[in-house]
């Protein structure tokens, strides 16, 4: 495998002597795949005469264009996309489903270890998940960022390399956005719209008594994965020639840097022919969301300790950091993976499933929401999911 070596610039005005340059190796792997292999190398900036290109060069439409010429149109929806006063779009009889998301940096991001491709693809997930969370089908997104004169053209390149990667991997259309400069760094909006037939539609407000309470994939390792880099960013400033070998926390961290939006899920249901009964996305931690689940459905909630499923290397991970995995899974966030409930006359059709975990039922809300520990205690779920307001 030939490899390549990946470079993101994180830099002040003045393009310090601490400005840090970060290589990826292995980096891309299946033509422009962004997975993430294996180690994180902190190195300091060595070439301060590096050629970069300003983009004041271009201009606001000039770079609007040069950073938007080679997206293509994958939905028949996309009626007219970039390149005129606003985008066309045709929905026929369909709902149209509509969510934005707005990524600071230094609040919700810290470019020291976040490659800005790594950044563009996660700006997009984050936002067709909250579309897959409500049964949809993902169709087009804006991007509007805005940026400090520290950025190069070729930096922000970088950035939408990844976004159009997570448009062609999701079969997406980019059909408009907006682009300013900005003092405090980077800023990123991303609006996902997306499609249902109305009876497909599935909202937080539909949970049952009795129904059952199902989750995809593993919990707690996104989390995980940024208490890694945290620490090995510290690590690094303290001693600059630190090469952290990041191999056995390679699951954490592309958890962290390259999540994915559960589409799959998504399709698996219909597939089975399962339509949950409520359905939320999993961003500021399985409680927040339960809770969310059970405040609009006017329900309680028995979620079991025992069930909730976690990855092996989150689980020896957390040992490493004397962290309890359960409280992790519970209030880490950032998994993106798909919380929702069923009628129990749909259990059969989920049972065995390997993407698919029963971790509790639906209870009348007079009993209130608690989890069931292994040594059968009741405790009582609270909202601790990360909060951008406590920054």
């Amino acid at each position: 495998m030939n490899l390549l070596f990946f470079k993101t610039e994180y830099k002040s005005n003045n393009y310090k002597k601490s400005d840090i340059l970060i290589y990826f190796t292995e980096f891309c792997r299946q033509n422009k795949d962004i997975h993430f292999h294996s180690k994180i190398l902190f190195q300091m900036l060595k070439d301060k005469n590096e050629e970069r290109t300003s983009i004041s060069d271009l201009g606001e439409f000039g770079l609007i264009n040069h950073l938007t010429k080679y997206f293509k149109i994958n939905c028949e929806s996309t009626e007219k996309g970039v390149g005129d006063d606003a985008a066309v779009l045709d929905f026929t009889d369909k709902k149209v489903l509509v969510t934005t998301d707005l990524l600071v940096e230094g609040v919700h991001f810290d470019l020291a270890y976040v490659p800005l491709k790594h950044l563009g693809y996660k700006a997009v997930m984050v936002n067709l998940s909250d579309v897959y969370a409500m049964n949809g089908k993902a169709s087009q997104i804006t991007v509007s960022i805005a940026m400090s004169n520290r950025f190069s053209l070729e930096a922000i390149e970088e950035l939408y390399a990844g976004i159009q990667l997570a448009c062609d991997s999701y079969k997406v259309d980019l059909v408009g956005g907006d682009t300013t400069s900005s003092t405090t760094g980077l800023l990123i909006s991303v609006t996902a719209i997306g499609e249902a037939d109305a009876a497909d539609i599935v909202y937080r407000n539909g949970a049952k008594p009795n129904d059952l309470l199902v989750v995809s994939g593993d919990l707690g390792a996104a989390y995980l994965g940024l208490q890694v880099l945290e620490r090995e960013k510290q690590v690094f400033q303290v001693n600059p020639n630190s090469q952290p070998d990041l191999e056995k926390y390679s699951y954490l961290v592309e958890r962290q840097l390259k999540p994915e939006a559960r589409k799959d899920i998504v399709e698996l249901l219909k597939e089975l022919d399962v339509k949950p009964t409520s359905m939320i996305d999993i961003s500021d931690g399985l409680s927040s969301e339960i809770l969310h689940i059970c405040k609009q459905s006017e329900v309680g909630c028995h979620l079991y300790e025992n069930k909730i499923p976690l990855d092996p290397q989150m689980i020896s991970t957390c040992e490493e950091f004397e962290m309890e995995s359960t409280t992790i899974a519970l209030s880490g966030g950032e998994d993106y993976e798909l919380l929702f409930t069923i009628s129990q006359e749909d259990f059969l059709k989920i049972k065995g499933n390997p993407n698919l975990t029963i971790i509790g039922h639906m209870v009348e809300k007079e009993s209130g929401a608690h989890l069931i520990t292994r040594g059968n205690q009741q405790i009582e779920l609270t909202a601790q999911g990360w909060n951008s307001f406590d920054k």
